[in-house]
């Protein structure tokens, strides 16, 4: 069987492959994307965290926040002022003094001292006189210390005045001295008044009540002591005196009828 002969020019034919050959890829044209139509959910936002400096967040507060923390930085500023110092060692003071003062009462369980009037000698009141008069009365005063272990200073500052209702008739002061435990002391006490002047119906009172034995007047003390135990001493603690004291006449043979005393202590 004679070859076959293939042109010249012509290339070799090849074996048909057995694979069926692709076509060509065919170019797409860039397409716009597209939009989210308005029938379908829109995704929420995206959130963010975002870390800042813990300094940072303590001394730049947030703008809604600023007022707030003004205030309270304005609070803690007056926390530490010097006046609430002082009044906090004021009240810290107090305390330590009650406390001293309690246990001193439950130790030693003082009584204040007791009084009586024991004698009155009055001159220098005419009730003939219209003008102004200068009494004078001389007062007996029994002062009985009750405690066993507990002393008396009377010290000064005290003050004895006279009265006829609301006329002041003479005063005067408790002398310094100092009474030992579980005693009694008789104290001499000058009054001198001036310029005493009483109206007519004090002056009608005053002569029926002499003719009848009968003359009521009132006494009252101030006196500012100091009680020692052994060789300590107390602070200064105030005792005041009221008695009422009738007498039979205004004359210096004048006696006690009747007499009826309150007293009180202020420990501070």
């Amino acid at each position: 069987m004679a070859d076959r002969v293939h042109p010249r020019d012509s290339p070799p034919e090849l074996p048909s492959s057995p694979t069926t050959e692709k076509p060509p890829r065919q170019l797409r044209s860039p397409t716009k994307p597209t939009l989210p139509s308005q029938d379908k959910p829109v995704p929420p936002p995206l959130t963010f965290v975002v870390q800042l400096p813990k300094d940072q967040i303590y001394r730049v507060p947030p703008p809604e926040n600023a007022k707030l923390f003004e205030r309270y930085t304005r609070r803690g500023k007056r926390r530490g002022s010097p006046c609430c110092c002082i009044f906090l060692a004021i009240v810290a003071l107090v305390l330590l003094v009650g406390a001293a003062a309690g246990l001193f009462y439950l130790i030693l369980r003082p009584e204040p001292p007791k009084y009586a009037i024991e004698g009155v000698a009055i001159s220098g009141i005419d009730l003939n006189a219209t003008s102004a008069m200068s009494p004078e009365i001389g007062l007996t005063i029994r002062a009985v210390n009750p405690n066993n272990k507990i002393g008396v200073y009377y010290v000064g500052g005290s003050s004895v005045n006279m009265y006829y209702n609301d006329v002041r008739l003479a005063g005067g002061t408790v002398p310094a001295m100092y009474q030992s435990p579980n005693s009694y002391t008789m104290l001499n006490v000058t009054l001198a008044g001036s310029d005493v002047v009483l109206t007519s119906d004090s002056r009608r009172d005053l002569t029926a009540g002499q003719s009848q034995g009968s003359v009521p007047l009132r006494l009252k003390v101030k006196a500012p002591v100091k009680f020692k135990v052994g060789a300590v001493k107390t602070w200064k603690i105030t005792v005041k005196l009221s008695c009422d004291v009738t007498v039979d006449k205004l004359t210096a043979s004048a006696k006690v009828v009747h007499e009826d005393c309150d007293y009180r202590v202020n420990i501070f």
